[in-house]
């Protein structure tokens, strides 16, 4: 299992909404991550800066690659594209970012 980190950006107001959204994740998408080797997925928010911080394990790195391909989560993009930073192609836009340290 590789780590993989990365940030995103909320809109402004929109922190109980991202959420909520998220506690009422849809099963196909939820059935998708996991299908795809993706566990212990978290996202934190720095309240200061409405930054969003993902991690999560994945199996195998190059199946995220993979992921935009998914109708179910070119949906997800378009519903979630409101509240936070989006590409035009509705993703959301996703700044990998550099493990420099860790702690087994």
């Amino acid at each position: 299992m590789e780590r993989v980190a990365f940030k995103m950006q909320l809109h402004k107001g929109f922190e109980e909404e991202y959420k909520k959204r998220h506690n009422e994740i849809w099963p196909e998408l939820q059935a998708l991550l996991n299908d795809s080797g993706i566990t212990e997925y978290s996202i934190f928010l720095d309240e200061s800066t409405n930054s969003l911080f993902g991690v999560l394990k994945a199996r195998d790195p190059k199946i995220l690659d993979r992921l935009p391909e998914q109708e179910i989560m070119q949906r997800w993009w378009k519903y979630m594209k409101d509240i936070m930073e989006s590409n035009p192609d509705n993703s959301p836009v996703s700044i990998p970012l550099k493990e420099v340290f860790y702690l087994p």
